[in-house]
């Protein structure tokens, strides 16, 4: 008698951990539970791949979604849909710039509820860092949090306030007594601050005065800060959206020595430069600034040689009116979600010849492994039923119009990639097929594996 599944994807080349081959994946139960050249059996549903490339659907860790309380700037409902237009099938939400920040159990349950009502993909949420919420750790742990956001300097929230040095180690005891990494902005805080200062008092806010107030440097010193703190109070800690090499360097070398230390990057490092930026204008700031093509060039030496652990988005939007003004004035963040694996496809595979296998692990795989997330982020029997089914030579402009983001704004809108994504499937479910969300949210929250 043969087999009965409930989804059979045929004909596809699937993209594992061992590299690529052609083969069938059945799912039943939203488990993968079959892989073989080719399956005997029926289902519920039969997907001809032929033709596409499947990888484990992505996920991005690092994301501001601003739901509860500030869903002018997005909401769940938007930035998941936006997501899984981008292959994405989990993520893992930012504790601001949602209000109230996510800094005890109470303001944790109120975005748990929005997500489990709104979310088209599966979701983690991280716990807020703050002087404000050290006796709050603990029951953020208990509710689930993938880990801890702090900010070396300024968050851009007032409610956010930045995690002084007397913060950071105490938090950091407790946070390797709970088992739980924590992920700092690092930029240092009075460099920032009085850089910034100075520039707004000489009436100096252009683009280049933006840079000259947040130079290398700021990240640098800060990230070498942050690794004694860890090496000290063993902490595991991850260095948010990396964008210098230098501060690569110095991770690479704290994890040679034991320190467990790890760093993630952001699309826009690796695709935009600083004269990139002067041309886009103020929809292209963030912070810590995209850098020059001298320090882009080196950023992918270390993304090629596994020095980076993981590519996420930092989606991070605003009302566009927010964007409006002089550049070192306005809000800071990028609208990204939607494009990182076609980004990666365009410009690591087709452009670097990186492998398939290694963009997958930056996209998928090694985040759910460093955050303990069971059943996540490969093609294996046993996981979730998780894929993108990419057309890989396939090239697409991006239009504004489609954007699934609540504000139709990107630096990406007009560049031409290559390497579409077809269909995204979320644990045996079609969420997005052919340009349009096809499923009701059907999000579940997921929890680390300590």
């Amino acid at each position: 008698m043969s087999k009965r599944y409930d989804v059979i994807i045929r004909n596809g080349v699937l993209v594992c951990q061992e590299g690529v081959k052609t083969a069938d994946v059945a799912v039943c139960d939203e488990k993968i539970v079959e892989i073989a050249a080719e399956i005997a059996g029926d289902a519920k549903e039969v997907i001809d791949a032929t033709g596409k490339y499947v990888f484990p659907g992505a996920t991005d860790g690092h994301v501001h979604f601003n739901d509860p309380g500030r869903t002018e700037w997005e909401t769940i409902t938007t930035g998941s849909s936006a997501l899984a237009a981008g292959g994405g099938v989990l993520y893992f939400d930012m504790p601001l710039n949602c209000s109230p920040c996510t800094l005890d159990a109470k303001n944790f349950n109120a975005k748990l509820a929005v997500a489990q009502q709104d979310s088209l993909v599966d979701y983690g949420f991280w716990g807020g860092f703050t002087p404000k919420n050290l006796d709050k750790l603990e029951e953020l742990a208990e509710c689930g949090v993938i880990g801890f956001k702090a900010f070396s300097c300024f968050s851009g929230i007032d409610e956010f306030e930045r995690a002084d040095d007397y913060t950071t180690l105490v938090g950091m005891e407790k946070l390797a007594r709970l088992g739980l990494p924590l992920m700092v902005h690092c930029e240092n805080a009075e460099i920032t601050r009085d850089l910034t200062a100075l520039a707004l008092a000489n009436n100096k806010t252009t683009v280049r005065d933006y840079f000259a107030a947040r130079p290398p440097i700021t990240e640098i010193e800060n990230v070498s800060r942050m690794i004694s703190f860890a090496e000290e109070t063993g902490c595991k800690l991850i260095i948010a959206h990396i964008s210098t090499a230098k501060a690569v360097e110095l991770v690479t070398q704290a994890r040679m020595r034991g320190v467990d230390v790890c760093c993630e990057t952001i699309g826009h490092y690796l695709i935009l430069t600083d004269d990139d930026v002067e041309q886009l204008g103020t929809v292209a700031k963030c912070s810590p600034p995209i850098r020059n093509t001298a320090n882009q060039t080196k950023l992918w030496a270390k993304l090629l040689n596994d020095e980076i652990a993981f590519v996420s988005s930092d989606h991070s939007p605003c009302d566009p009116k927010l964007k409006d003004g002089e550049f070192l004035k306005v809000w800071g963040g990028i609208s990204a979600c939607q494009t990182t694996l076609s980004s990666l496809l365009t410009h690591a595979y087709h452009a670097r010849k990186v492998p398939l296998a290694d963009i997958a692990k930056l996209t998928s795989q090694n985040v759910n492994e460093i955050f303990g997330i069971q059943g996540k982020g490969k093609i294996a029997v046993g996981y979730d039923g998780d894929f993108a089914l990419v057309a890989l030579d396939k090239e697409f402009t991006l239009k504004a119009e489609d954007l699934f983001y609540k504000h139709q704004v990107s630096p990406y809108v007009g560049d031409t990639f290559r390497g579409t994504v077809t269909q995204t499937i979320l644990r045996g479910t079609t969420v997005f097929k052919d340009g349009k969300i096809v499923s009701k949210p059907i999000g579940k929250h997921v929890r680390p594996n300590k």
